[in-house]
């Protein structure tokens, strides 16, 4: 049997960054970054692998084919990574407002953030896919989540 860390990593023309605004709760961290990659999962077809099983047979769901690397910033970088995102075609976007964390459904999370001009949204998070080289430059300033 080959040992699966021995095989070289693959390497991928896209990367998903999360971004998380640096004042949020740890919970508040890890329900963020729970949502915002589910939204990038659903951006492309492709992006899920195959279904696990362990040596058991027992079988479990897909995961992201490729890493996801979760940095963290300020208002204001989030602020501009959403605008420069949001200008770009090959660039998948999700986003998640502080006022989501007193909605209890998705009708009321789509509400909350159509309340609000794009400009004015209270960012604590978003993610990002695209182009390695895009991503990197759009991430500019934010730094590994510690």
């Amino acid at each position: 049997m080959t040992d699966p860390t021995s095989s070289p990593a693959p390497t991928f023309d896209t990367k998903i960054v999360v971004i998380l605004v640096d004042d949020l709760a740890p919970w508040q961290e890890l329900n963020v970054t729970a949502f915002l990659t589910a939204g990038i999962a659903t951006s492309a077809p492709g992006l899920l692998g195959e279904p696990y099983r362990d040596a058991d047979g027992t079988a479990y769901l897909p995961m992201l084919r490729q890493p996801v690397i979760v940095l963290t910033g300020d208002a204001p970088l989030l602020a501009r990574a959403r605008a420069k995102a949001a200008a770009r075609d090959d660039v998948a976007l999700a986003i998640y407002t502080r006022d989501l964390f007193a909605t209890m459904h998705d009708e009321a999370n789509r509400a909350a953030v159509a309340a609000v001009p794009a400009a004015d949204l209270d960012l604590v998070g978003i993610a990002l896919r695209g182009p390695r080289n895009v991503v990197d430059r759009i991430a500019k300033g934010a730094v590994f989540h510690a």
